[in-house]
């Protein structure tokens, strides 16, 4: 058996707000806080404190009979320094807005990933990693994503989650080829997310062995989670166990659900999310590994931006 390191993270013992919704509306979806006391309590909850003290937690374990086929269907763009692995973002532009830390409870335990807010119907949705919203079977509680974040600093908000989702084979199997997740959050102090900090675009069934950016917020050594951090490079087909996309990449723990960047331009902070930060092979721990965005991406993000 192969064993696969994928980011997820975890601190201290806490005890979970359960809302009286949040239970699964489809096998793929996950009620979160669908009231206004739900969002407020669950806002409360995430104290800087808190934020700051999640930390990483790794590792799934696959094999190779579980990684399945990756279906691929027409490309699909939906608009909105090479190379480098590993350092702070310090170009400014739209990412540093649209790019967060995502923060939920695991287990009973304060945890920490990263997503990013893309161009939506309801103005509302951030894409992550599928393990940042289910892992073990069970959907995340307590689910926030606060953009721009900067050491304990919301300067647009915590933004609560409606619902989460994930793929339908992420949640039958938790098929690594299929790790990718996303949020539909609630409107904070009467606006939509994307009025507030931006949207990126957002591509599926584009071509392989492009140059690509990665985002996250590395919270395990050498990184603390205090900065978006991101590299840079021309990606490669995994050769392993999965039908992903690979980069050279020292991000860590916390970066899970980060995004991948075609096209991004350093002067602007603008790309079009094609992938996510997701798993490293514990024997290469200078790659890192996305999902890629086929058809099952796709139906995914047509479902949940039109929720």
């Amino acid at each position: 058996m192969k064993r696969v390191l994928v980011l997820a993270v975890t601190g201290l013992a806490v005890a979970a707000f359960v809302t009286p919704a949040a239970q699964a509306k489809s096998a793929t979806t996950h009620l979160a806080a669908t009231t206004t006391d739900a969002a407020r309590a669950v806002t409360a909850f995430w104290t800087p404190e808190r934020m700051r003290s999640a930390k990483p937690l790794d590792l799934i374990s696959i094999t190779r009979s579980a990684v399945k086929n990756v279906a691929s269907g027409l490309p699909t763009l939906i608009p909105q320094s090479i190379p480098n692995g590993g350092a702070a973002w310090t170009g400014g532009g739209a990412v540093v807005q649209t790019a967060g830390r995502v923060f939920f409870t695991y287990q009973g335990r304060t945890a920490s990933c990263s997503g990013n807010s893309v161009t939506s119907a309801n103005k509302s949705t951030v894409i992550t990693a599928g393990h940042c919203v289910k892992l073990e079977g069970v959907f995340h509680t307590n689910w926030v994503f606060v953009p721009a974040y900067n050491n304990g600093n919301a300067p647009y908000g915590t933004w609560t989650a409606k619902s989460t989702h994930a793929t339908p084979q992420w949640v039958a199997s938790e098929d690594i080829n299929f790790d990718i997740g996303a949020a539909v959050v609630n409107p904070l102090n009467g606006q939509s997310l994307s009025d507030v900090v931006g949207a990126q675009g957002i591509a599926f069934n584009q071509a392989r062995g492009q140059n690509m950016y990665a985002f996250g917020y590395s919270a395990a050594a050498p990184y603390d989670g205090s900065k978006l951090i991101y590299c840079s490079g021309r990606v490669f087909n995994d050769f392993l166990l999965s039908r992903g996309i690979g980069m050279t990449c020292n991000q860590t723990g916390g970066s899970s659900g980060g995004p991948w960047f075609l096209s991004f331009s350093e002067a602007t902070g603008t790309g079009t999310l094609n992938s996510v930060n997701s798993f490293k092979y514990n024997f290469f721990p200078n790659w890192m590994f996305g999902p890629y965005f086929g058809a099952d991406a796709q139906n995914l993000y047509n479902s949940v931006q039109a929720s």
